[in-house]
């Protein structure tokens, strides 16, 4: 069964998860149990993914990268290098808030960079962009761009990960796709193939 999939010697894969067929775990990552990793999945060294953690199929994950329990990532998701989730909004040493885990969801396409944070129960939308170093503290729509602490929506971003200017119409372009994209009711869709 390992066969299907590479794990360097020093990772660690607990008891009941699932890996599917070409994924790659690298130097001192750990699974912890019940995870189910995708497809072609490729996880950084000295990665933590605690248990029962959902990873769709083609999702990046970068050095130094923590994913908690309650976190989903649906397919081609991309987590920069040391980026951290957490689980509990209100976490005490002292106070066991196990049964109060928050649930995230980073859906498909979406692109999370390096040193970003991202506080549990905050969706981010599709093909959504979070710039290093930012603090999510809120759901992210589909497509859009945010920065900072506390990350703010700075514009939209198409498939590709680039910039979107919309014109009178509504209407914008991807410059590497030609993708057009439609802007209304401060929700972003692409309108054509």
């Amino acid at each position: 069964m390992e066969d299907k999939y590479f794990v360097h010697p020093t990772a660690v894969i607990d008891e009941g998860c699932e890996i599917a067929v070409g994924v790659k775990i690298w130097h001192f990552s750990h699974i912890m149990p019940n995870c189910i990793i995708g497809e072609r999945c490729n996880i950084g060294q000295n990665v933590v993914i605690s248990p029962e953690v959902v990873l769709g199929t083609n999702v990046k994950v970068q050095n130094n990268v923590s994913i908690y329990t309650g976190v989903i990532c649906e397919d081609d998701v991309f987590l920069g290098p040391s980026m951290v989730f957490t689980n509990v909004i209100n976490p005490r040493s002292a106070v066991n808030r196990k049964a109060e885990y928050a649930k995230t969801t980073v859906k498909k396409g979406a692109s999370i960079g390096a040193n970003a944070t991202i506080v549990c129960g905050n969706d981010i939308g599709k093909y959504a962009f979070i710039g290093a170093g930012a603090v999510v503290t809120k759901t992210i729509l589909d497509y859009a761009l945010v920065v900072g602490n506390p990350a703010k929506q700075i514009g939209w971003v198409s498939e590709y990960g680039h910039k979107l200017q919309f014109d009178e119409n509504g209407l914008g372009t991807c410059p590497e796709t030609k993708q057009v994209y439609r802007l209304t009711n401060n929700k972003v869709a692409k309108i054509n193939e």
